[in-house]
């Protein structure tokens, strides 16, 4: 008899979860057992119950994935975690990696890549596509040649590249779930650590280096 291994599939968007559990089934060692429309779920989840693998996407309301993911490993240090994003690899990978992913895909990829990372992950591996092995491998360079917003966290980054779209401060703190003078802060922040003074001046450095 097979031993299945007990997948936690954590995303606000039952119909892309639904599509994950149909890609899932095909596998004959895997099921989904279990589903998280937040972080804050999905953490708790991970602390109740004991799960192979756990696919997790990195925006979700509230807290954003990558903080979520820190505390799972903090819970479950050996507990394989697939990231999932509509972000690219150059925006997100490395910080996932450096949080603790065993793997980061993006939604917009194959589904037999899905199952090779998840099979390859469930054997306690990291599972990097070729186009992510660039990504990381730039990363590795000396701090010199890194990009300043390499020196952003997560939710500093997003709230960078949603000022560069337009978004206003109101609609920011309703799409990531905090207070509008929290995103003042994060603003601050953001604008310190990039050495910029203007909206204006950050949104020519998102456009410029293809972030938005």
């Amino acid at each position: 008899m097979i031993n299945m291994k007990k997948v936690l599939i954590a995303d606000d968007h039952a119909i892309f979860r639904e599509g994950l559990k149909l890609v899932i089934a095909k596998t004959v060692d895997m099921e989904v057992t279990d589903e998280a429309t937040n972080g804050l779920e999905a953490l708790r989840k991970v602390q109740e119950n004991d799960y192979d693998l756990v696919i997790l996407d990195i925006s979700m309301p509230g807290r954003n994935g990558l903080e979520v993911l820190a505390d799972i490993k903090r819970a479950k240090p050996k507990l394989p975690v697939l990231i999932m994003s509509m972000h690219p690899e150059e925006q997100f990978a490395l910080r996932a990696f450096k949080a603790g992913a065993s793997g980061y895909l993006t939604k917009g990829g194959p589904s037999q890549e899905l199952i090779e990372a998840l099979q390859r992950i469930s054997l306690g591996k990291r599972y990097v596509s070729t186009a992510l092995a660039e990504v990381l491998a730039d990363g590795l360079g000396s701090d010199s040649d890194r990009p300043l917003h390499d020196e952003l966290s997560i939710r500093e980054y997003q709230v960078m590249c949603m000022i560069a779209n337009g978004i206003k401060p109101h609609q920011i703190a309703d799409k990531l779930g905090m207070g509008v003078k929290t995103v003042g802060t994060y603003r601050t922040r953001v604008f310190k650590k990039m050495h910029m003074k203007s909206n204006v001046e950050l949104t020519r450095y998102v456009l410029e280096n293809g972030l938005s």
